[in-house]
């Protein structure tokens, strides 16, 4: 009866081969399609995004994408202050009318909209050009439901530049007319560099969710439109 214990070693390398192959063949394709994901995202965008408050095109209304006023350890969220300080410059340079504050409030305890909409009141835009969306849970949701639940034909978005190509993608993909401003960079390299990694990733479920899920916000619901008053600026 001939062993078959010489043959086990054999067996085992082989199947470490394949797994080692299976495992370069998925990191192959993951970042083909992050490198696809981002290029479409940027040719989407292109031409769209504008730095300074003199050169974006003026619309009605202004989406402000939500983000949490402080981190995790308590320290002021620069992302916040930078997208208020923007979205207020904006608005009183009579580009936007309205303003749309978009962000998570799914705990009492938690409540993007409200944050924002108290740091624009003390920026100096007045509270009847405010409007809060409570159920902007992710960037997605933000931009569909200011098309579908508030009703806006076209928007400006206001956010930094590394997020202002996805939420223009997602805009153009879902049939919203819009337009961005950048607001400037936190200018902290190690803090813009985590933002900068996060949204490579963000990009690609991206795509994930507009072309193969084709996923929706959380909450839709009856139409809220937007009354601009013809006494602001």
């Amino acid at each position: 009866m001939k062993s078959t214990l010489g043959k086990v070693p054999g067996r085992a390398r082989a199947h470490r081969l394949a797994l080692v192959a299976g495992m370069a063949v998925l990191a192959t394709l993951a970042a083909g399609g992050m490198l696809a994901a981002n290029r479409t995202c940027r040719q989407l965008s292109a031409g769209r995004i504008f730095s300074a408050v003199t050169t974006v095109p003026a619309n009605e209304v202004g989406l402000v994408l939500g983000t949490s006023k402080v981190t995790r350890s308590g320290q002021p969220n620069l992302h916040f202050n930078q997208r208020i300080a923007a979205a207020a410059a904006l608005y009183r340079a009579g580009k936007v009318r309205h303003l749309l504050v978009s962000g998570d409030n799914h705990i009492a305890s938690y409540d993007e909209p409200t944050d924002m909409r108290n740091a624009l009141i003390a920026a100096g835009v007045p509270a009847e050009a405010i409007t809060c969306d409570y159920a902007g849970f992710r960037t997605l949701d933000s931009v569909v439901r200011a098309k579908e639940i508030f009703n806006l034909p076209r928007c400006t978005i206001i956010t930094e530049a590394y997020h202002c190509p996805r939420a223009l993608w997602i805009a153009r993909r879902h049939g919203l007319e819009a337009v961005a401003l950048a607001a400037p960079d936190v200018g902290l390299k190690s803090w813009s560099l985590r933002a900068e990694v996060r949204e490579q990733f963000a990009r690609t479920w991206c795509a994930v969710d507009l072309y193969l899920l084709h996923r929706q916000p959380k909450f839709l619901g009856p139409q809220e439109p937007i009354l601009v008053s013809v006494n602001t600026p």
